[in-house]
């Protein structure tokens, strides 16, 4: 019998790196406030780096939307790949000209545009997904809270997130 219900366990693994971030400011406000000498000033570096951690982590938890959806997703020197049961391809992250969350599609998903290709469709849900979240941070101009406000948002059509700097959206049909 399992000590931690997989229900909680999903929920903890979800928000490591926040839990993590809680637990190195906690420690670093800990010695901040309650040491003397040299042990303050490294309690404050500690605590800002938590604090960094656990920012970072409640993005990266807001982020993540499960897993069990089709195809898998693989991040591997610049490029972004996914292999689905009925679509797939891959993306040059330096090539990517824009980015859309497509809500519409069930379940929901990403969809990466470069110039002279088709779209690259890749669910939220798909297995490595919550890897992108590194990705599209890359971005340059990009704005996660946006990102991450999109998701949550219901929305009825297809919503641009990010285009790159001097380039029009070509759009392409869809097959499916």
């Amino acid at each position: 019998m399992p000590l931690i219900r997989p229900e909680a366990r999903a929920t903890l693994h979800r928000f490591r790196e926040a839990l993590t971030g809680a637990a190195a400011l906690a420690l670093g406000l800990w010695w901040l406030l309650g040491s003397h000498g040299l042990l303050p000033y490294i309690g404050a570096a500690i605590a800002l780096a938590g604090a960094a951690l656990l920012l970072a982590g409640l993005q990266r938890a807001r982020f993540r939307g499960g897993t069990g959806g089709p195809g898998v997703v693989q991040v591997d020197e610049g490029q972004i790949a996914y292999f689905g049961p009925l679509t797939g391809g891959v993306v040059a992250l330096s090539e990517i000209s824009s980015l859309s969350l497509d809500p519409t599609a069930k379940p929901p998903h990403w969809v990466l545009s470069q110039p002279g290709q088709p779209d690259l469709f890749i669910p939220l849900n798909a297995e490595g997904a919550d890897t992108l979240f590194d990705v599209f941070a890359s971005l340059p101009g990009i704005r996660t809270e946006r990102m991450l406000a999109q998701m949550r948002a219901k929305a009825t059509a297809p919503v641009l997130v990010w285009q790159r700097q001097g380039h029009t959206r070509e759009r392409l049909a869809r097959l499916h």
